[in-house]
């Protein structure tokens, strides 16, 4: 029989009414005990890591959730850990980085309403991780949600009140559940033959800043001044920023000559960016902002963090960004 191991970390899913609204309260075993008689055929082991709201999930929490799975795998067939909505792409997309390699599958879930809510869909969801992760052969991290397993550096929380939370943004899910099972798109997973690593080094240091126009170019003067090693700007539509009166091309030769790595991607949820295509974007090119093409805000904050824990020397940095290690990017 397989095992699983079953991480709690709070969010909705394990949360109770107080007088200051919802907390997390559930234990991963009282979460267990929601899904009655109908489990799955697999032993599976409980643990309560966290009891957080999601808000307050940060990349210490990371560190300390990929330190725990890096513990596991080896005693452990599949790993579901539960995680509130508002950052769980964040942690899934940070997690896809520091487990390099992984050999089993590890599925992330949560719920738009508590267990205890009548109609809540976590017990869907539990369910459905669990399915997945007794999947032979699946590797990596990703996201279960209303009955899609997304890739974790591809989901995106669009929806603040509907069950359908996440969407897997710029490729398919990785596989629907539906009545036919689970239907995977099997040249969206994850393979890896290489031996695990764990990449537990992160750059806190980095800044994801959405470019709006008018936008002062001195931010950046004050985001050094901070000690940032690495921003992600959001940038307008296939990759445009401002340099009329207010100069952010110039801006951004000044970062690069003092050693902060930038990272442009689109403001807009869908599509790639493409900074050849206007003068404004082949401007920011010319100073040495890395590309993110078609990675999520996200995938591209995490990855820069991760990236800049492995090294703070801005070529190597491009190259990595330049490498797709768990289809976080579709390089063009």
């Amino acid at each position: 029989m397989k095992k699983i191991l079953f991480l709690t970390t709070g969010g909705t899913i394990a949360s109770s009414e107080s007088e200051e609204g919802l907390v997390p309260s559930l234990t991963s075993s009282e979460l267990l005990g929601y899904l009655g008689t109908h489990q799955q055929e697999a032993l599976v082991e409980c643990e309560d890591l966290l009891h957080l709201d999601s808000s307050n999930v940060q990349p210490e929490e990371w560190i300390l959730i990929a330190r725990r799975i890096a513990k596991a795998i080896k005693d452990y067939d599949g790993i579901v850990v539960t995680h509130g909505t508002d950052t769980l792409a964040y942690t899934a997309s940070a997690l896809s980085f520091m487990l390099e390699n992984l050999p089993v599958p590890v599925i992330m879930t949560g719920s738009q309403l508590p267990l205890e809510h009548p109609l809540s869909d976590g017990v869907d969801n539990i369910r459905c991780s669990f399915a997945a992760a007794l999947q032979d052969g699946l590797k990596g991290v990703y996201v279960c949600f209303n009955r899609q397993l997304i890739l974790g550096t591809r989901a995106v929380k669009v929806r603040t009140m509907n069950l359908n939370a996440f969407e897997s943004v710029n490729v398919e899910p990785a596989a629907i559940l539906n009545a036919k099972g689970m239907e995977f798109h099997e040249d969206l997973l994850i393979r890896s033959k290489k031996e695990f690593h764990l990449a537990d080094t992160l750059c806190k240091k980095v800044f994801l800043l959405k470019l709006t126009p008018g936008l002062n170019p001195e931010i950046f003067d004050m985001l050094s001044y901070m000690g940032y090693k690495g921003i992600v700007i959001e940038a307008f539509g296939a990759g445009g920023m401002h340099f009329e009166r207010r100069d952010l091309v110039s801006k951004l030769e000044e970062m690069a000559k003092q050693g902060i790595s930038v990272v442009a991607c689109s403001q807009c949820l869908y599509e790639h960016s493409d900074f050849t295509i206007y003068q404004t974007g082949q401007k920011v090119l010319q100073q040495g902002v890395i590309p993110a093409w078609d990675m999520t805000s996200e995938a591209a904050l995490a990855k820069l963090m991760w990236a800049l824990g492995k090294t703070t020397d801005r070529e190597e940095v491009k190259k990595l960004f330049e490498t797709n290690f768990v289809n976080e990017i579709t390089l063009i």
